[in-house]
């Protein structure tokens, strides 16, 4: 996600690279979380100066009243018009808690997020507070945690009715994946399907009208008994997020595709 490169935060980073970073923090594990997350490689010293005036916040803010199947994608749509870099999504006991925190491209348009407050998703409406960063590196690090420790955070427990619809569903040899981070690239779904034979030209990430990812793709395997057997990674994690698995069709990866270009 390519947004210019204009506005600097006094930790010396800015939302548009969170993604990104929180990838690489993911990587470390949870004992890269120290007792003060500014001290790390995320978040340097600016090489810039603020002179007679307090550096701006980072670019973040907690919202609260989420449907229960809401996804990245709901909340991006929510938040239209703004530059979306993160959605982290908070789970207490295991459960979705309806909460999330959603890092914006620019401090200004914190202002601009707080303007949705009270406005509806669906049939609900939706709380939007300020937050701070070490509030969203926290939701981080208990994610992380969750996801390093085989937490059943990271597996939330599905109906019977649901499971025995993908296990019933006629494989073509394409999965649909939901819930990808807004940063995973092409290389970072071959990792998570490292087991099967796939290249970046069967891997398509889907992009919204203005051409930013959706946070689902759409990945064709050589068979479809390979696309059968990829279902075993249904609900398993890429960084700290839990992937969804839907067996598709060409067609609906077709269609997906074309809505975006």
């Amino acid at each position: 996600m390519d947004i210019g490169n204009n506005s600097k935060f006094a930790d010396g980073g800015d939302g548009r690279e969170m993604g990104a970073k929180r990838q690489r923090v993911i990587d470390q594990g949870p004992s890269f979380y120290g007792t003060s997350p500014g001290s790390s490689f995320m978040y340097n010293a600016s090489p810039y100066t603020y002179v007679n005036q307090p550096p701006p916040p980072f670019p973040v803010v907690r919202v609260r009243g989420l449907p229960f199947d809401c996804t990245e994608t709901d909340v991006a749509e929510f938040f239209h018009g703004l530059d979306i870099v993160d959605i982290l999504f908070v789970h207490n006991n295991g459960k979705f808690s309806g909460e999330a925190f959603c890092v914006l491209g620019y401090p200004l348009q914190v202002d601009f997020a707080l303007q949705r407050n009270r406005q509806n998703l669906g049939r609900r409406y939706i709380e939007v507070f300020r937050s701070k960063r070490q509030e969203y590196y926290k939701a981080i690090a208990r994610e992380v945690s969750d996801a390093r420790g085989g937490s059943p955070h990271r597996r939330v427990p599905r109906a019977r009715s649901y499971d025995e619809g993908k296990d019933s569903a006629e494989h073509t040899g394409v999965l649909r994946l939901r819930g990808l981070p807004f940063s995973a690239g092409k290389d970072d779904i071959m990792e998570f399907f490292k087991d099967f034979v796939l290249s970046e030209d069967t891997i398509h990430i889907t992009m919204n009208s203005e051409g930013r990812p959706t946070g689902e793709a759409f990945v064709e395997f050589p068979s479809a008994e390979d696309s059968k057997a990829a279902m075993v990674k249904d609900r398993m994690t890429l960084g700290s997020r839990y992937i969804e698995l839907f067996p598709s069709s060409p067609g609906e990866l077709d269609e997906a595709v074309s809505r975006g270009r």
